[in-house]
């Protein structure tokens, strides 16, 4: 089975679990997904199959995309996608790839792009903790002293400084399951996901397991 779905991030809510607890989760809707594209060893080099998800009208569309998409059955997919499979063969080009993949209680890796934030100082884009702010302090906000007087007489490369923040492509990893919803394409997932509402997000199965945290 493919080890990811493409999705979209709606936002953030809680809810209460059997024994009470009450938990924060993220609510994705993950899918359906068309198989566009099969890739084999033998033809690409690896395993894999290409997805696609969402649609848009086909006047929006590129006639080289447009010619690619014609053999999975004309899906009008705005967003692309690879994953790796173990056994291609098990595809079929404009077969649907939809959330029950997944179980409750499992766990998954999401990769996403994170929010934007423009320009930002070293507090908000580093964590610095700042100056003083005593009577007299100059300097609150500001990095302080970043290099060397004689030698080696330059800024160290990698210095954390102010500078362009997000827009990062993140992956949060071993995130848990909450609930499925199939009839309406939703996971709902422990905890926040990377990016802004509205969001290009991928589920997939986890590289590596670790111990479910409760």
């Amino acid at each position: 089975m493919s080890n990811g779905l493409i999705g979209k991030k709606l936002g953030m809510t809680g809810m209460f679990l059997s024994d009470g607890t009450y938990v924060p989760v993220t609510i994705v809707e993950a899918g359906p997904c068309i198989v566009t594209q099969i890739k084999t060893k033998s033809t690409d080099g690896y395993d894999a199959v290409q997805v696609g998800f969402g649609e848009k009208p086909a006047a929006r569309i590129n006639k080289p995309l447009k010619g690619h998409l014609k053999k999975s059955g004309d899906a009008n997919c705005v967003f692309l996608r690879e994953f790796n499979v173990e056994s291609p063969d098990e595809y079929s080009l404009g077969q649907k790839i939809t959330v029950e993949m997944f179980q409750v209680g499992g766990l998954v890796d999401v990769s996403g792009v994170s929010k934007g934030r423009g320009f930002a100082g070293v507090i908000k884009r580093h964590g610095f903790s700042g100056g003083r702010l005593t009577h007299g302090s100059h300097s609150q906000r500001i990095p302080g002293s970043i290099g060397c007087s004689a030698s080696p007489s330059k800024v160290i490369k990698g210095k954390k400084l102010p500078g362009h923040y997000g827009v990062d492509r993140k992956t949060l990893k071993n995130l848990k399951i909450i609930d499925i919803r199939p009839e309406e394409n939703l996971l709902l997932i422990k905890g926040a996901i990377p990016g802004a509402v509205s969001g290009l997000v991928e589920i997939k199965q986890p590289k590596t397991t670790q111990k479910i945290k409760k």
